[in-house]
């Protein structure tokens, strides 16, 4: 009998022990979980051959970086070869809407003999907002409206339509027609001749004025290599109007016929949001 109130008390203190150490265990923190990701970062660059100036019949290479920001585990966004960078503070599958910027490289005379005369202009900086509208998933009209600072203070608006066709899974084909209005004070500094210019360079005083400024067309081919890797192509062509088109910059020196062309890669990774 006293064996058995032995063991029977032995049973019971191991109970009590055993429960005390789950219970301090329960009182230790849990290593906190890694946070899920809540941002898809896309980032890259692209190589464009471009008019070296508004305007210029002579052509040059130029890099252009590439960046976006989405919610991780949303599908890579559509973006235009002409597309400014922008943020959407609307997001919605129908409408996108937000801030934007884009910048204008300028021109120097050293390197554009058919400036002589001209003046340089420099950099500019066009500040404004975008508005996206998908009636269907494979059809986008864009607008930009965009102020300057810098080389010229005037506004310019950009107008796209797309036609987003996913050819496979990994094919993506896009393009349609592009047209661009900008006031006068965007156009003069490009296109403009004024007094001392034109005693400069030989050509006649002229004031473009606003308005249409080019109408043209584009198309893209995009290729999702997977979730982390795309590549892309590009053509764009552009026919500046009678009152650039007619400026002596461009009827004398220059040409009519603009045209952009580029490759671009991009790479995109998950990371948790900074806020």
């Amino acid at each position: 009998m006293g064996r058995t109130v032995c063991a029977l008390t032995k049973v019971v203190l191991l109970a009590i022990v055993l429960a005390d150490i789950a219970q301090a265990a329960d009182l230790v923190p849990a290593s906190p979980s890694p946070a899920p990701p809540q941002w898809t970062i896309e980032i890259g660059a692209e190589m464009r051959a471009l008019p070296r100036y508004q305007g210029s019949d002579r052509y040059a290479f130029f890099p252009f970086p590439l960046f976006d920001l989405r919610d991780a585990g949303t599908p890579p966004r559509f973006h235009g070869p002409r597309d400014g960078f922008g943020y959407a503070l609307l997001d919605t599958e129908t409408f996108k809407a937000g801030p934007v910027v884009q910048v204008e490289l300028g021109r120097e005379v050293k390197h554009n003999p058919a400036l002589a005369g001209l003046g340089d202009i420099g950099p500019t900086a066009e500040v404004g907002g975008f508005f996206d509208y998908w009636p269907t998933r494979w059809l986008r009209a864009r607008v930009e409206v965009r102020q300057g600072f810098g080389g010229h203070a005037g506004v310019v608006a950009d107008q796209f339509l797309d036609v987003v066709v996913p050819v496979t899974s990994q094919w993506t084909l896009s393009g349609g027609p592009r047209l661009t209005e900008a006031t006068r004070e965007a156009n003069f500094p490009y296109f403009g001749i004024d007094a001392g210019q034109s005693a400069a360079s030989g050509l006649p005083v002229y004031d473009p004025g606003g308005g249409l400024r080019s109408i043209g067309l584009g198309t893209q081919a995009r290729y999702q290599w997977n979730p982390q890797w795309e590549s892309h192509a590009f053509i764009e062509y552009s026919r500046l109007t009678d009152g650039i088109a007619n400026s002596p910059v461009v009827a004398a020196r220059g040409s009519p016929d603009q045209a952009m062309f580029g490759l671009g890669a991009t790479y995109s990774f998950d990371m948790p949001a900074l806020w």
